[in-house]
């Protein structure tokens, strides 16, 4: 059994997955980051890799990625910090990044590097899964979970694709747009889980758009995890000693 598989075990607990990007604000800030939301209560982290170009992400994202980069942050660096979180935390470690770093790499050397540094799953949001065979076979190889993501507008030929395909988990879009903290989610949220738990044996994660504890759960009483991404950058740039991370993490393991 996976790591990502001992996650969803247990039915009566619901996955926390904070996400973080890379090298923001800095490289070592990164390893206290994660260290940190695994000793508050996440069950598994997502690694974003700081890219040029992250068409899904909002704002928050798209400026924590820009600084990531002007410090220098590359894939090679990102995989150097799994290997060292590997070190001081078991929970599993999902890279998020977008396929074009990802194929400069090389698709082989990629997944090979991966298992070698302990990530179990990769999230490629602009790679459908039309054209990932090659990236999703080469990963089940090494034992990594290619991990694909569902939207509100997806249809049902697109859903039973996902569903025949996606390892670990499946990853819903709550929301027709980018990345970022919402007030509101679309009422429409539990239909859209409800209509792909009918197709799926996979557990269902939601992400974009939760920023509270009530939109946590609300969305945990239909869906086997949360994803929470820009909320966690925002505390990090406005408390550096991650209190408030720490306290909102907790916050949300309370209510899942």
């Amino acid at each position: 059994m996976s790591r990502i598989e001992r996650v969803f075990k247990d039915k009566n607990r619901k996955a926390l997955i904070p996400y973080v990007t890379v090298g923001y604000p800095n490289v070592e800030a990164t390893l206290k980051i994660v260290s940190a939301l695994a000793e508050c209560g996440a069950d598994i982290i997502e690694l974003g890799i700081p890219f040029s170009d992250p068409l899904a992400d909002g704002p928050t994202i798209q400026q924590s990625s820009f600084e990531a980069l002007q410090q220098g942050v590359t894939p090679e660096i990102c995989l150097e910090v799994a290997r060292k979180l590997r070190e001081s935390v078991d929970i599993p470690l999902v890279f998020m990044g977008y396929y074009n770093p990802v194929f400069h790499y090389g698709l082989e050397r990629f997944c090979g590097e991966c298992a070698k540094v302990g990530i179990d799953g990769l999230i490629i949001p602009d790679l459908p899964p039309e054209e990932a065979s090659e990236l999703e076979g080469l990963a089940r190889k090494q034992g990594i979970d290619l991990i694909y993501l569902l939207a509100p507008t997806s249809d049902d030929q697109r859903i039973d694709l996902v569903a025949k395909r996606s390892g670990g988990f499946i990853y819903l879009v709550s929301i027709t747009g980018v990345t970022g903290a919402r007030s509101d989610l679309p009422v429409e949220l539990e239909n859209f889980v409800n209509k792909v738990r009918q197709k799926a044996r996979q557990p269902l994660c939601v992400g974009f758009g939760i920023s509270t504890p009530e939109q946590a759960k609300r969305v945990a009483e239909v869906a086997d995890g949360i994803i929470v991404g820009s909320r966690v950058i925002q505390l990090i740039k406005e408390d550096e000693s991650l209190t408030k991370l720490k306290s909102f993490i907790a916050s949300l393991r309370a209510v899942i």
